[in-house]
């Protein structure tokens, strides 16, 4: 199948590792912060308009959680408003619009993972223009908006993930929460699983595009620990309410991907995402 994708935010963690794996079976564009800022809607319209691509990827975000409480000015432009400007450029030339959204979405007061039919509750500046950014998105008759979460890896990562490795290696002590329960997102997968929906030209919706199973950040780095062979590694569990954290952050976060398999795009357990991960950087 042969497409025309741009996919906007390509300078980034996500974006960069999504333009390598769709290049491999389509004609890409890409576009960095640098070549097309998405706050600028005259921009932006004048550049879908221009290169009529058959799918946009927007993997343009403002991510900061913590400054998103000081500057929600920013994270709204970014996270909300420039999303409407891509939603409406699609749908002017049937374009499908690929978005990406986040767990920070619901409040994290479950006990069973999320689904993509219950009703999310944002918490926090972040949180609400993430969500705002679906909306709009939504507003595409042909959009896949798909929730990540706890991302890592790329060529540019400096995740969570990676500030605990280089702890470990580094054989300094860390510090993971005992209590804020996620289901990681390896980018590589994620890529390959946005490919996969376009290739099969899967049902548009949204979708929760993430590992299979879930863990604790401290579960994590001990299994981090176990990969890089440093069995006494420090790792200190610490309580969520312990690190004083700016803006909130759903403790349970846990998303089921199940639609997403339903649809043939299995994700692979994010254990076996991180030993990938790993032999890749060492």
């Amino acid at each position: 199948m042969r497409l025309l994708v741009h996919i906007l935010g390509a300078g980034g963690q996500l974006g960069e590792v999504m333009a390598d794996e769709l290049a491999r079976s389509h004609e890409v564009i890409a576009a960095s912060h640098a070549d097309l800022d998405v706050t600028d809607a005259t921009a932006v319209r004048e550049a879908i308009a221009t290169i009529c691509p058959d799918v946009i990827i927007n993997c343009a975000a403002y991510t900061n959680v913590d400054g998103a409480e000081q500057d929600p000015v920013t994270a709204l432009a970014v996270n909300g408003l420039a999303v409407r400007t891509l939603a409406r450029a699609a749908a002017s030339i049937d374009a499908t619009l690929v978005h990406y959204s986040t767990d920070f979405v619901f409040d994290g007061t479950r006990e069973a993972p999320y689904v993509e039919d219950d009703a999310p509750n944002p918490r926090g500046g972040y949180a609400v223009s993430k969500l705002l950014g679906e909306w709009f998105a939504a507003e595409t008759p042909r959009h896949y908006i798909l929730r990540v979460e706890s991302l890592f890896g790329g060529p540019r990562a400096k995740s969570s993930v990676d500030k605990l490795l280089d702890g470990i290696t580094a054989g300094r002590e860390v510090r993971a929460f005992s209590d804020r329960t996620v289901s990681p997102s390896y980018v590589e997968d994620v890529a390959q699983a946005t490919a996969r929906l376009l290739q099969n030209r899967a049902p548009f919706g949204l979708y929760h595009c993430v590992n299979s199973g879930s863990t604790t950040w401290s579960t994590l780095a001990r299994e981090l620990a176990a990969i890089v062979d440093a069995p006494h590694a420090a790792i200190v569990d610490i309580s969520m309410a312990e690190a004083a954290l700016v803006a909130p952050r759903p403790q349970f976060a846990t998303l089921s991907n199940a639609k997403l398999a339903s649809v043939g795009v299995v994700m692979p357990s994010w254990q076996d995402a991180l030993r990938r991960y790993l032999k890749v950087t060492k």
